[in-house]
């Protein structure tokens, strides 16, 4: 590796100025790559380009002066004219080093910007005549004057804030007093793009270099100063790290020193006692060791830490094999279910039936029990009852508005703050692997676009397949078939098939009087009693209080209002006993008007009934049956049918099929055939703010409609419920026992029935069958038999009245029942088909006909 340096005949070295040197005509062209050179700055240059290292040598055998200019494009490697920058700088060649690969180092300095002209040689290096470009003369201003100041004060601070900028060079841009110069300072020393300096240095305009660089210096100090920010951001994180780091080691030291334990180890060494006691299966086992394993090598002020603790603690914590033992004693399981519930035969039978498989066979699987029936009717309660009788642990998860799949199945560890599902969660609390667990009001559970949690349940409520159930969060299977499973429902419609078809569905109907008063005396009077700590006051309820409350200010299926009232009652009375005013000790019905005030229900519907167009139907809706009053009404008009009342589909076109039937036999009715050509009829039901759907009220739809048109007033203690077809049968409905109960707590004495539910009426408790008297009929013309009363016969029309209208009640009446009784000896039977009602979707409670 030699050196050369220039001969002491050149100006530089002779000790005059750079400024002095005469820049040739003819000049060599040094391409560069990437490279850019301004005048006065000194650049090293590595040459590697055959051409370009003869062009060194005979420059240096020459005045050392060549033409240094930039290539368009990197990528060329032997570029002509026509790929370089039309200006470039004129640079003397101070040292030139070889290098033993043929290559050579150069230190060139920029003495003046040179526009390249004539091309006079291209081989083996290019030559071209060079005309120098001199800066614009421009008058001092004070623009000028403040672009300078401007960039200085910018390139200190870049100066300032980039580590790879020397400190003398803000020194050195202090000194510079020409404009021109001081941008070819700066953009020497900036680091910008190729383009970026190529530009500065095609412009011979120092102003417009200046006002250039000041945006590029605005630019550069931006970024550097959001460099320094996240650098300055990260160092201090870095640094409270290792001082906690420091801190630990060094009170690791202290308790060796000390001889006590590290609190760390001794955590570890707790949960592994743990997970060796908790019994785990092989693959959970397995899956414990690996994270436990991680966890020893982990820092304890790693976040990951607190995430595998947290999952080894929830695998610890699971009852994998503990067990309560089943009471089998069926007696004693009787006892406790009749203490705590009156009646409810059916659902104490089914379980006192599992506890004797149970004695035979001790792996038999939990049943998947679902409850269905109004609220109050004592679903919860019952299913707390059942864990007493069987000395199982009771949780309870309530479904109601649940839209995540997650809270079935949990969240998987990647989230933050993730945790397993409600059912390991509630397996967790309940210290057993077979408790009791109530999943109360499935029908409300909801799907949104985090999933379905009714299709979760699938694989929980499964028999088959939930002994292997994996919660996302421990992903690891949990055996669940021990566990027993009850579910509630106040319907059963919106319950998707495949969730209902893997549970055994009891339904729970409303209650009777006579069950209520039991219930009040039995359970709710002394639990009210102990809760308000109305002990001392000696109060006395009588029955025919109770009844009281039950009759005139309660209309439900279940109890909740009930329990209502009666505390009510019971805390009135203790403030008249807190002020010292005086009080009946004996609650008698008439203590119990002056507390309640006036009665908040009609004993009976037989007031309302008082003309013709008016008859009472029986609904059914979630909160149990309810009685439904249907009115019709005939105007002027022509051939209008209005339906009003917030009905559904289903109901409207029961209500067109019932006047088809009637001006089918209108005749044979007494009506006259004319009678729809120059009327409308309004059908109404009441309370219309409640939606009303379903076929059953096609029966008392045509009742009201033939009562109208006939003038034949529906006895007021008469209910009825059925479907009716275009040929005036009668078809079977649902919910007989719901509707049977809402006609005796609404004191009809008389209901009419499909002839096909007659087989529902062995569901009915004893006292509603004795107060009830049913009619079963399977034809339309039977059941107005039955429903109406007999026509008033007419009488002439005394002074200034008018006669009555034609087809109206008088002299039709005989008429129409000798047409009924031919005709209903030939009727066919009904089939046995049942009809449902649809679920109405809405937040009011429907009512179902």
């Amino acid at each position: 590796m030699t050196e050369e340096k220039p001969p002491s005949r050149s100006a530089a070295a002779s000790g005059g100025s750079i400024l002095e040197i005469k820049v040739p005509k003819v000049l060599p062209v040094l391409p560069l790559r990437s490279t850019v050179l301004f005048p006065m700055s000194m650049t090293p240059l590595t040459i590697g380009r055959a051409g370009s290292v003869k062009l060194v040598d005979e420059a240096m055998a020459g005045d050392r002066i060549i033409g240094v200019v930039a290539q368009k494009s990197s990528e060329v490697q032997k570029p002509g004219p026509e790929d370089l920058y039309p200006v470039g700088t004129a640079a003397l060649i101070l040292r030139m080093i070889r290098l033993p690969d043929s290559n050579m180092n150069i230190l060139v300095q920029g003495l003046q910007r040179i526009r390249l002209g004539k091309v006079v040689q291209t081989d083996p290096y290019i030559k071209v005549e060079a005309e120098p470009v001199p800066d614009e003369t421009e008058e001092q201003s004070l623009e000028s004057e403040a672009l300078v100041k401007n960039l200085v004060s910018q390139f200190q601070k870049v100066v300032a804030l980039s580590p790879q900028l020397p400190d003398e060079l803000a020194i050195t841009a202090l000194n510079i007093t020409e404009p021109g110069r001081l941008a070819d300072f700066v953009a020497s020393t900036l680091n910008i793009s190729g383009e970026e300096r190529q530009s500065l240095l095609g412009t011979s305009s120092a102003r417009r270099r200046l006002s250039r660089l000041t945006e590029l210096l605005a630019r550069e100090l931006q970024v550097l100063e959001l460099g320094t920010h996240i650098q300055e951001k990260v160092s201090k994180e870095m640094d409270k790290q290792q001082r906690e780091f420091f801190l630990r080691q060094q009170l690791e030291t202290i308790r060796k020193e000390l001889g006590e334990e590290d609190e760390s180890a001794r955590e570890l060494k707790d949960l592994k006692e743990k997970i060796e006691k908790a019994g785990l299966p092989p693959e959970a086992r397995k899956e414990a060791d690996r994270e436990l394993a991680r966890l020893q090598r982990m820092p304890g002020g790693s976040p990951e830490h607190s995430v595998i603790r947290t999952y080894l603690d929830w695998l610890a914590e699971l009852p994998w094999k503990v067990e309560t033992r089943d009471n089998l004693d069926l007696k004693e399981a009787r006892r406790v279910l009749d203490e705590d519930h009156y009646d409810l035969e059916k659902v104490k039978d089914r379980i006192l039936e599992y506890l004797a498989v149970r004695k035979f066979r001790q792996d038999m699987r939990g049943p998947i029990l679902c409850f269905v029936g109004p609220p109050g009717t004592g679903k919860t309660s019952l299913g707390r009852s059942i864990a007493r009788a069987i000395g199982r642990n009771f949780q309870r998860l309530s479904l109601g508005g649940v839209r995540d799949e997650a809270d079935i199945r949990g969240h998987r560890r990647t989230y933050i703050g993730a945790l397993p599902g409600r059912i390991v969660q509630a397996l967790r609390r309940a210290g057993s692997r077979n408790p009791l667990i109530m999943l109360d009001e499935v029908d409300k559970l909801g799907t949104d676009f985090r999933g379905d949690p009714a299709s979760a349940l699938l694989e929980v409520l499964d028999p088959e397949q939930n002994s292997t159930f994996t919660d996302h969060y421990l992903d690891v299977p949990f055996d669940l078939s021990s566990a027993m499973f009850i579910t509630t429902a106040n319907l059963l419609d919106p319950v998707p098939p495949a969730l209902r078809d893997r549970m055994e569905v009891l339904e729970l109907s409303g209650y009777t009087e006579e069950e209520k008063l039991q219930i009040a005396r039995r359970h709710v009077l002394p639990k009210l009693i102990r809760e308000n700590g109305l002990d001392s006051l000696g109060l006395i309820v009588t029955d025919e209080a109770l009844i009281k409350v039950i009759r005139d200010y309660t209309r439900e299926a279940g109890l909740r209002n009930l329990e209502r009232e009666i505390g009510n009652v019971l805390r009135k009375a203790a403030r008249k006993a807190a002020e010292g005013e005086p009080f009946a000790k004996q609650l008698t019905p008439q203590v119990v008007r002056e507390l309640l005030g006036p009665e908040t229900w009609l004993r009976s519907p037989a007031e309302a009934i008082t003309e013709p167009g008016i008859a009472v139907g029986l609904a059914w809706t979630a909160a149990g049956g309810d009685i439904l009053f249907i009115e019709a009404t005939r105007m002027p008009g022509k051939r209008g049918l209005q339906l009003t009342g917030q009905l559904g589909d289903v109901m409207k076109e029961s209500a067109l099929a019932a006047l088809s039937w009637v001006r089918t036999h209108a005749r044979e009715l007494g009506i006259s055939p004319d009678f729809y050509e120059e009327a409308d009829l309004h059908i109404h039901l009441p309370e219309g703010a409640i939606p009303k759907d379903g076929p059953s009220a096609g029966l008392t739809l045509a009742t009201a409609l033939v009562s109208l048109l006939t003038g034949r007033r529906a006895r007021p203690d008469t209910a009825m419920t059925g479907e009716i077809t275009l040929r005036g049968r009668i078809l079977p409905v649902g919910g007989i026992k719901e509707k049977a109960l809402a006609a005796r707590r609404a004191h009809l004495t008389n209901v009419v029935l499909p002839e096909a539910n007659r087989k529902d009426l062995e569901d009915l408790p004893p006292d509603a069958r004795r107060d009830l008297r049913f009619h079963f009929v399977e034809r339309l013309r039977d059941a107005l038999e039955i429903v109406l009363e007999p026509a008033v016969p007419a009488s002439p029309p005394g002074p200034g009245e008018r006669p009555a209208p034609p087809g109206g009640a008088a002299g039709a009446d005989g008429r129409a029942r000798t047409v009924l009784r031919k005709k209903r000896a030939g009727a066919p039977a009904s089939s046995g088909r049942r009809s449902r009602p649809g679920r109405v979707a809405t937040p009011a409670r429907p009512r179902r006909s």
